[in-house]
């Protein structure tokens, strides 16, 4: 069995360096667990432990409610993941336990946000809970699990950007890189050779979502108080994310891409749900701006 380290994985204008760090945490049995999963698993834990228990007591509604909606959704959100990746990263070349082969990587958030909301709201349908209040409470967890599993992609060498030697600059050794396809020319023609090694320099993409993903976490906290009806939080995420996402992606080199259309998926999804965050805000503010005119 091969181990593969990451050696020498650097952010040299940050003086920031890791070094053998491998993709594998520990085996069981012979069976490799994966820092992937293990960061993975944290984020859901991390999710369900803030949108399930705390902030619905910051809310004053029952911890209960979520707890047991966590369940449904944790599946459904693996599944949706999976399934998303899966179409539109299908290659004739896979078999049908290839479908099934996630502990290398091949989940896309979108299909989690996807199944979450969906989930949400059969279950507030069955329920009978207001599927906005319960979307705003949970959708904390989600950014704050999505922001810690992210981290999975820095360890696993993936979903980073084009070739880059500005301020935030990432450099990978090239034999190190989970996908070799995701290597562009530009990147291999600026590369250069440290102790025997061949590096890249690349934008740490992963990184910049974790950190805008960090930073909407603690608004939405903040502004959780002051928010003016219910369906707001979950609109500011969809807004917010959506042009963060948009922009994201198109520096990164692993875009999933529309079947034969040339278009990728993930920025076609962040304007949708860009647009679908926006509509819900005007919506919901102008509705309020009329009962506030009717009040007076």
């Amino acid at each position: 069995m091969e181990v593969i380290f990451l050696t020498d994985i650097v952010f040299p204008n940050l003086g920031i360096s890791f070094e053998s760090i491998g993709r594998i945490a520990f085996s069981i049995f012979g069976i490799n667990i994966y820092w992937y999963a293990i960061l993975v698993i944290t984020g859901i834990i991390a999710g369900v432990f803030f949108g399930g228990y705390i902030a619905p007591k910051k809310t004053k509604q029952n911890p209960e409610l979520y707890l047991d909606f966590a369940l449904f959704a944790i599946a459904a959100c693996v599944v949706g993941a999976r399934l998303f990746y899966v179409i539109f990263a299908w290659d004739d070349n896979w078999t049908f336990t290839d479908i099934f082969r996630i502990r290398d990587g091949g989940l896309a958030i979108y299909g989690v946000v996807i199944a979450a909301i969906i989930t949400a709201i059969i279950y507030t349908r069955i329920k009978k809970l207001d599927f906005w209040l319960f979307a705003d409470t949970g959708i904390v967890g989600l950014i704050i699990g999505h922001a810690i599993g992210r981290l999975g992609n820095f360890i696993n060498r993936e979903a980073f950007g084009s070739y880059y030697s500005g301020f935030f600059a990432m450099e990978l050794r090239v034999d190190q890189v989970l996908n070799q396809s995701t290597i562009t020319p530009e990147m291999i023609e600026n590369s250069f050779v440290r102790n025997g090694a061949q590096y890249i320099s690349v934008h740490p993409t992963f990184l910049y979502e974790a950190i805008a993903l960090l930073s909407l976490f603690i608004f939405l906290n903040i502004y959780r108080k002051h928010k003016k009806f219910n369906g707001e939080l979950l609109a500011i995420y969809l807004l917010i994310y959506g042009i963060v996402r948009f922009f994201v992606e198109g520096l990164r080199t692993d875009q999933l891409i529309l079947f034969n259309t040339g278009l990728p998926v993930s920025q076609l999804v962040s304007t949708l749900i860009a647009t679908a965050g926006l509509v819900i805000l005007l919506h919901g503010y102008i509705k309020k701006r009329k009962k506030s005119t009717l009040v007076k």
